[in-house]
């Protein structure tokens, strides 16, 4: 399954409804902005304790629903027409923890209930979920789309995105780390490491980049190192695309990182242009690679894509 391409259904025209199933963070922000901004009608169904307050008033319908009854998001958005639907944000597990009532608002419902049981149980990735969730949707009439539709102009592009270029050696890191990335993203173990050195000081597991990011600070203090991220191999961009923002560059700064490479095309940049604006006044280089990215020769020492301002795979 995690190696399976899914076709996934093309939006309807403008000015049908969308629903957006939000969870935490600023990415179903903007994804409400963007599918307005296209001409759409948004109907937000917000996860209990998660979304934004600032959401509901940016949709033309908005409904707070439990994170495990399942049955009721489609339900909900079939009342309104909808028949398409993006889900995005996070899932933030302590807020669950900490409301007064959560014992009663998070009662899973039958649905998710055989869900856990017939296949979370055994495999809770990410797109083993995604899985779940996309089906029970389906069978309420509501299907899920590319979440990236709304913000193209917020994903990562090929070659270097600020004034800051990547040294000679950073170059040589991401050149090695990239094969070792790749593989990580295969396992579906996480979506980032650290390097420096042409070696690696720090996986994404569970824990999630930020943390992971924290942790490089710790084992790296004398800083330097470059953070690289992307997505599987045939990555499903019905949900969890990997992110990154302002926020990411503010922890590398803090951390002593100087540069962040990404997935050109697959990864989301939150806020891209203020983004950018910040990894300048900290010096920090932001560079897309392509998907097929290999090892970039170089020319008297200095590398090829670094003198022409863009990466690209090597011919030879």
């Amino acid at each position: 399954m995690a190696g399976s391409l899914s076709i996934l259904p093309d939006p309807p025209p403008p000015p049908a409804p969308i629903g957006l199933i939000a969870g935490g963070g600023r990415l179903p922000i903007l994804i409400a902005k963007g599918l307005k901004e296209m001409g759409y009608e948004v109907h937000g169904v917000g996860l209990h304790l998660q979304y934004d307050d600032d959401l509901p008033s940016m949709c033309s319908s908005f409904h707070d629903v439990g994170l495990l009854r399942m049955k009721s998001w489609g339900r909900t958005l079939r009342r309104f027409d909808v028949r398409h639907a993006i889900m995005v944000g996070r899932v933030d597990k302590a807020k669950l923890m900490h409301e007064r009532w959560r014992m009663v608002r998070n009662i899973p419902d039958i649905t998710t209930m055989l869900a856990w049981y017939r296949h979370l149980r055994h495999d809770r990735r990410s797109h083993a979920v995604l899985k779940v969730v996309a089906e029970e949707l389906d069978r309420n009439g509501v299907s899920l789309i590319d979440s990236t539709i709304p913000i193209p102009d917020q994903l990562s592009t090929p070659g270097v995105m600020t004034k800051k270029r990547p040294t000679n050696d950073q170059q040589t890191d991401i050149d090695f780390v990239w094969p070792l990335l790749t593989e990580l993203l295969r396992l579906d173990i996480g979506q980032a490491l650290t390097v420096r050195d042409r070696d690696v000081i720090s996986v994404e597991a569970v824990e999630g980049t930020d943390r992971m990011i924290m942790r490089t600070g710790e084992l790296c203090s004398r800083g330097g190192w470059t953070l690289v991220k992307g997505a599987r191999a045939q990555h499903d961009r019905r949900s969890d695309v990997p992110t990154v923002g302002v926020h990411t560059i503010e922890n590398i700064y803090k951390n002593r990182g100087t540069c962040l490479a990404i997935a050109a095309g697959d990864v989301i940049m939150l806020d891209k242009e203020m983004m950018i604006d910040r990894a300048d006044k900290y010096g920090i280089a932001i560079v897309g690679v392509p998907v097929s990215h290999a090892p970039i020769t170089t020319t008297n020492g200095v590398t090829n894509a670094a003198a022409n301002g863009t990466l690209s795979p090597s011919n030879g």
